[in-house]
């Protein structure tokens, strides 16, 4: 065979493989993007309740126009619905945190309000204060800079106090002050004060707690895990910050005895481990443990049972190719596990049923745990309640 043929056969063999390349390209864009825009979902972010209801809050899109629409839902004690209400002011919206105010129910999240947010994807902090029948009586947004929202909320006897951020969007700067944000509303919905703190790029408080007269925030702050602490009246008394190697920042905190536990992720060699770190009520580090698994993990959410032990919930990372519309190649488990006050484990099990098992929030009910999240099924997220026993043992399951 002579040279000029040899050329030939390469030159058509490089061009065959670059349009077998490209060919494949268009195909993995086509999937992924029919996904983006096909794919409905239907989660739960939070959940609370009181001696007679359930309610939760998360978001939704099943709308004409695929928006997400920050939800409501309410139930008896036997978790029948007594309503559902979607948040249709503006366009997307998704609420984060719950709490009832006796039989009144508080959700905190954010919203784009306008047709430019929308455009520019920026949000608002948005405070809705609904009753038992799921009318609103008031709705207040919160804004200092372009993306803003609320992650969590604690009632206090004159009023509701709330976490979260106001940052400037993408590579935007400025001097303005922003960042991590604690607000104190009156019962009527008026902001009674406001404080910032740390990054007006990345700071965020993604959850609170009132302890010994004391206000204690956990969040991020220029790539810190952070815990600070507040008098009464929003005045900063101390805080820490905990390098963890991760971007995850505290995320949950809770008090037990004379000690603060607070959750998150922790970048140990190659692995992200989930943790639970232990302070005094001075901000003052004292122990932490790790979950050891050979896959990535998170704790999002704590919780103290009837009897005193630390419940965590959060996510495991499991390597696999469930669906070949899923770019990243991973799928996503639940965790739950059970510590002594020491930091002692106790037991720590995996949930992993579907292509993707989200754990997002925890409470104590009627002696067992109930955990909240969402599911993928064949491509459709939707929101579901499991039972567990206090021995981590799963008693039930409902979509």
């Amino acid at each position: 065979m002579n040279d000029k043929i040899l050329k030939r056969l390469k030159f058509l063999e490089i061009f065959l493989f670059f349009l077998i390349f490209i060919e494949v390209i268009h195909v993995c864009y086509s999937l992924f993007f029919n996904m983006e825009k096909d794919l409905y979902f239907d989660g739960v972010n939070a959940i609370d309740k009181n001696s007679n209801y359930y309610v939760t809050v998360g978001s939704n899109n099943s709308n004409v126009n695929h928006y997400e629409k920050a939800k409501v839902s309410a139930y008896d004690s036997k978790r029948n619905k007594k309503f559902e209400k979607l948040y249709n002011v503006g366009y997307n919206s998704a609420f984060f945190g719950v709490a009832f105010d006796d039989d009144d129910i508080i959700a905190v999240g954010n919203y784009e309000k306008t047709a430019d947010e929308h455009s520019n994807l920026q949000r608002r902090a948005l405070i809705v204060k609904y009753n038992m029948s799921g009318e609103i009586i008031f709705q207040k947004d919160f804004q200092i800079l372009d993306n803003s929202k609320f992650t969590n909320i604690y009632i206090v006897d004159d009023g509701y106090l709330v976490t979260g951020q106001s940052v400037y969007q993408n590579t935007k700067i400025g001097n303005k002050k922003g960042g991590a944000v604690l607000l104190k509303y009156d019962k009527d919905g008026n902001i009674l004060w406001s404080k910032t703190y740390g990054d007006n790029k990345f700071g965020c408080f993604n959850d609170l707690l009132v302890s010994e007269g004391f206000i204690y925030t956990v969040g991020i702050n220029k790539g810190n895990s952070v815990i600070c602490k507040f008098d009464m009246e929003g005045n900063l008394c101390g805080y820490d910050d905990y390098n963890s190697g991760t971007d995850f920042g505290f995320n949950s905190i809770v008090v037990l005895n004379d000690k603060l536990y607070v959750s998150s992720s922790k970048r140990n060699g190659s692995r992200n481990f989930a943790v639970i770190v232990m302070y005094d009520f001075d901000c003052n580090y004292i122990n932490e443990v790790l979950f050891n698994s050979k896959n990535d993990t998170c704790y999002n959410r704590l919780m103290i049972d009837s009897h005193g032990y630390i419940v965590a919930i959060g996510t495991v990372s499991v390597k696999g190719d469930f669906s070949n519309k899923m770019m990243d190649g991973f799928h996503y488990g639940g965790i739950i596990g059970k510590y002594k006050a020491n930091l002692e484990k106790i037991s720590v099990v995996t949930y992993e049923y579907n292509q993707n098992d989200l754990f997002t929030d925890i409470i104590n009910n009627n002696g067992e745990y109930l955990v909240v999240g969402h599911s993928l099924y064949n491509d459709v997220y939707l929101s579901k309640f499991i039972r567990y026993s206090e021995a981590l043992k799963v008693l039930d399951v409902e979509s």
